[in-house]
């Protein structure tokens, strides 16, 4: 038995006996927000926001969530849970720049609120959405103890609670089709989480989830993702034939684990990393912002900005910000000195004095315990559950070739060989289907985060597939 399948076993009746009694501390059910600054006039969607609380007493650990309901037919239309990556990204990222109803509009920062505008390719429109704040300590979900709270498992296992006592507050939801939606990161517990469902579900947890499947964009799988990450580098024409030749002789194609006594290996290493040092890894078509997406200090930028903003009137010229206007950070920045405004947090029903500070991502702390999450897909595939794995197609940290590698691993057979799917009579990506109900699609041209870049083939390839017809 693997390392990963001991503590998976391990793991799981532990929370089976506490489960029972997290399910009878009661929570408050979420208030519905009607109007947010910065965006003009009424919502024209339902979003709640609230917390679900997962310890003894109230303040041991309380989950932050938004629900946007179908903006279709909330009744009939299935339910999903989205969990953001990082780890410790909040589902705001996924709410504000990937598949939810609202945008930042991207503008010249002058200190005063940025605005918001909708996104009409909301998957919203096709299934209500619970956007939701784990591992605790991310977005505004906090506890007593953050760091005794930051791991795999224990995301697992706090992930399955809420969603159960979620479920009990809203049971109106209980029996709509429920789908588990990840991208990034949560490519490593959020299969392990759809396993834990299902079995919650067989020894008769309640309430009983209506599981259907789960769908993944760009997911971290097997923590080896770099091996393919120089063949995907050579193919995209960001290496030399000759440097590819020599890194996979002198590295024997192992470009994570390198001896330090391979002078040769560590050589051609410097020269790749020279290559892309100037490639935004996230999506190679993007620009390169030297201020990189996911060491940004956003704690400096709200210090520095505060500082300025306070010999500035709203009518003063912008105030000049040190992050280019086009780069992805951009709106990253516009994000946090949003989530930070008083106003903000009072219509999203923040308790005071809970969270001093938002960040967009919080991901020191974390105690990585799942190797790979590859047995859980194997799992998952004997039981029947439908999936859609996404690649964009243009993403060096999780390339699609390794999603493939994995993919073509777990030896089921093809039901519809490699095909494009199209969009408007073009190409927007190429898909296959396999026999334990797998569908595989690229997203053509885009990047790390799909349907960010990507918007109106992203909510084609999902509101398609969550239908049950063939991208």
């Amino acid at each position: 038995m693997s390392r990963m399948s001991i503590m998976s076993f391990n793991s799981y009746p532990i929370f089976v006996i506490v489960f029972a009694f997290f399910v009878r501390i009661s929570s408050q059910v979420g208030s519905k927000v009607e109007v947010l600054p910065g965006f003009e006039g009424p919502l024209p969607f339902e979003l709640e926001t609230g917390y679900v609380g997962l310890g003894e007493t109230d303040d041991d650990m309380q989950v932050f969530y938004y629900f946007i309901k179908s903006e279709n037919d909330p009744a009939k239309d299935p339910l999903m849970l989205w969990l953001t990556g990082g780890p410790g990204c909040s589902s705001f990222s996924g709410l504000a720049f990937q598949i939810g109803p609202l945008a930042f509009k991207i503008e010249e920062y002058n200190g005063s609120l940025p605005n918001l505008i909708l996104r009409p390719q909301s998957w919203t429109k096709a299934s209500s959405i619970i956007f939701v704040d784990l591992p605790l300590g991310s977005g505004f979900s906090y506890a007593k103890n953050v760091t005794a709270h930051r791991s795999d498992w224990k995301l697992v296992h706090h992930t399955h609670q809420f969603l159960r006592k979620w479920l009990i507050d809203h049971p109106e939801f209980i029996s709509n089709a429920f789908y588990m939606g990840a991208d990034s990161y949560s490519g490593i517990p959020a299969p392990a989480i759809v396993q834990e469902i299902s079995k919650g579900n067989e020894i008769g947890l309640q309430p009983i989830i209506n599981l259907q499947g789960y769908l993944l964009g760009n997911p971290v799988t097997t923590r080896k993702e770099k091996n393919e990450q120089i063949p995907f580098a050579h193919g995209m024409g960001l290496i030399s034939d000759e440097l590819y030749a020599s890194l996979k002789k002198n590295c024997k194609e192992e470009y994570i684990t390198v001896d330090s006594r391979n002078e040769l290996c560590l050589r051609d290493m410097k020269s790749y990393d020279e290559c892309l040092s100037g490639i935004n890894t996230f999506f190679i078509l993007d620009r390169y912002c030297k201020d990189n997406s996911r060491k940004i200090n956003e704690d400096t930028w709200r210090r520095s900005l505060t500082q300025k903003s306070k010999s500035s009137s709203l009518n003063s010229h912008p105030i000049t910000v040190d992050i280019d206007i086009r780069c992805q950070i951009y709106g990253f920045f516009l994000a946090t000195q949003w989530a930070n405004d008083k106003s903000v947090r009072k219509s999203l029903h923040i308790r005071e004095g809970t969270k001093d500070k938002w960040s967009r991502c919080y991901t020191s702390d974390f105690e990585y315990e799942i190797s790979n999450s590859f047995e859980f897909h194997l799992n998952l595939s004997v039981k029947g559950y439908r999936s859609l794995i996404y690649s964009g197609d243009h993403d060096a940290v999780v390339p699609f070739i390794s999603t493939q590698a994995w993919i073509r691993a777990l030896n089921y057979s093809i039901v519809e060989d490699w095909r494009p799917w199209l969009l408007e009579d073009q190409v927007a990506g190429y898909t296959r289907t396999y026999s334990n109900q797998m569908t595989f699609a690229t997203v053509k041209g885009s990047g790390h985060t799909a349907p960010e870049y990507k918007p109106d083939e992203g909510y084609a390839m999902f509101t398609r597939w969550i239908a049950n017809k063939p991208l």
